[in-house]
């Protein structure tokens, strides 16, 4: 990889800011997921305030971490929220108590409403300002939709870092990691901890991976290298599991105008799965005719 300065100039970043968002594109790939998660993890690890956001909801479950996306721009901060699904009338009185070391939040429900839910309910941290932010796998920022659209002040004169491998990139950052021989966003990321002599975990190596198999079709794609084999070799030594990468969920239509679709396609699991099941015990795939019966017609010799 050719991008030294860049990733030089990111650790300088990463080092000086303290408050990040980390945002991707509508319609994610796996590869843009494990990649996004894979960094947040790494620098909430390292006591940063991060923030992980895309503008639709993302159901990716063969990666760890990816219930760490949500749909707002958060700024971190010390005051905390407390949110619920709300309708009018269905809060009749916020009280709070004090027992011991205990401070007690009571609400109400309103006249013949339905009792809270617990397991509805959210926290998050408000208050705080943003230092700069991390885009994955965008062409521009109109393509992260609404994250974008409606907080576009809070991209204002903040350190963009932009880390892509397509070529369709607009080179929008202060820092632009836009490598377009990578065979994935995945691999880029690796690099950039590796330079950054952060070590992996298993679970962060097994999201590295998926994202890398999943990206080059089970590295079958014209994009993979030998430097490819050899971060994969790597994420397998730092404990990376081999388990088959699912698609994340997408709608079915496009919910935003800003919204583009992915640039190549991935492989199902389930394809992945049997391949890596017929490898294991090196079967092959026995072409039909072959099963067959056979009729052999004699000739007579004039």
């Amino acid at each position: 990889m050719n991008n030294e300065a860049e990733i030089s100039r990111i650790i300088e970043l990463l080092q000086k800011h303290t408050s990040f968002s980390i945002c991707i594109p509508l319609n994610p790939s796996i590869d843009t997921i494990a990649a996004s998660v894979t960094l947040y993890l790494h620098l909430t690890k390292l006591g940063k305030q991060v923030n992980l956001t895309c503008g639709q909801d993302i159901n990716a479950p063969s990666i760890i971490g990816e219930d760490k996306i949500q749909k707002d721009l958060a700024k971190g901060g010390d005051s905390l929220v407390v949110s619920f699904p709300y309708e009018d009338g269905a809060v009749d009185k916020v009280t709070y108590t004090i027992e011991g070391n205990y401070f007690n939040l009571v609400i109400q429900p309103g006249q013949s409403k339905k009792k809270l839910d617990p397991s509805a309910v959210k926290y998050s941290y408000t208050g705080g300002k943003l230092d700069a932010l991390i885009v994955i796998d965008a062409p521009t920022l109109e393509s992260l939709g609404e994250v974008y659209s409606a907080h576009h002040n809070e991209f204002k004169g903040k350190d963009i870092i932009n880390i892509d491998r397509h070529m369709t990139n607009s080179q929008f950052g202060t820092v632009n990691l836009v490598n377009k021989s990578a065979s994935s966003t995945s691999e880029i990321i690796f690099e950039l901890l590796k330079l950054a002599s952060i070590p992996l975990t298993p679970e962060t190596a097994t999201n590295l991976y998926a994202g890398i198999r999943g990206a080059t079709n089970n590295f079958t794609s014209y994009a993979v290298n030998a430097g490819t084999f050899e971060a994969a070799a790597e994420l397998l030594k730092s404990g990376a599991t081999k388990r088959a990468p699912m698609a994340p969920m997408r709608p079915t239509s496009f919910p935003s105008p800003f919204a583009t679709p992915p640039s190549f396609t991935e492989t199902p699991a389930a394809s992945l799965d049997t391949i890596e099941a017929k490898e294991e015990k090196g079967e092959e795939e026995t072409p039909e005719e072959w099963l067959k019966p056979k009729i052999f017609k004699g000739s007579s010799l004039i």
